[in-house]
């Protein structure tokens, strides 16, 4: 076995090694190579790099889109609480006008009622009185009339024409109510 180990070592000093390439294989190998290298570098590299940069460029865009998008956002959240606050401060003060308006309506119309109410209790007033003196009047025509009615009959005579029939029965109604008067004013 060692003889066959010798020998095919031999062989292989004369043959071609798997690792080591021959040079016309090197040279053509690295030809190649370099022509691919340059193809992508002309051609590849800067269409990926432009490809890149486009990316790059909506990318940022995007970015500061976004950015932008969030200031107006921002600044309209800002209005939407200030007016929001307005709007509530606004609405306090209309409903405390609100409130002063009810109370001065109420208070008007107390007042109109208190003075309707007044003007209808001297009206009553008025009109009592003015019944009161009809009353009195009528009951002092058919008192005397009564009264001389009677004094006629009880002296057989008639005191109608009489004026002086007339002026004692106004006298006795003057005593009369002065009489009331004076217990009016007791009690």
């Amino acid at each position: 076995m060692s003889h066959a180990l010798i020998l095919a070592a031999d062989q292989g000093s004369t043959s071609h090694s798997v690792l080591v390439p021959e040079l016309p294989d090197l040279v053509w190998g690295t030809i190649a190579f370099l022509a691919v290298l340059a193809v992508l570098i002309w051609k590849v590299l800067p269409a990926v790099n432009k490809a890149l940069d486009a990316r790059r460029d909506a990318i940022q865009g995007n970015i500061e889109r976004a950015d932008e998008a969030q200031d107006k956002a921002n600044a309209l959240l800002e209005q939407y609480t200030a007016q929001l606050a307005d709007a509530r401060s606004e609405a306090a003060v209309i409903r405390e006008q609100a409130r002063e308006d009810g109370k001065r309506i109420v208070a008007e119309h107390k007042d109109q009622a208190t003075v309707e109410a007044a003007r209808v209790t001297a009206n009553a007033q008025a009109q009592i009185a003015a019944e009161r003196k009809a009353a009195a009047s009528q009951l002092r025509t058919e008192v005397g009339s009564l009264a001389i009615d009677l004094a006629s009959g009880v002296i057989g005579e008639s005191l109608k024409d009489d004026a002086k029939a007339s002026s004692v029965v106004d006298r006795f109604l003057a005593e009369l109510e002065a009489s009331e008067g004076k217990a009016g004013a007791q009690a």
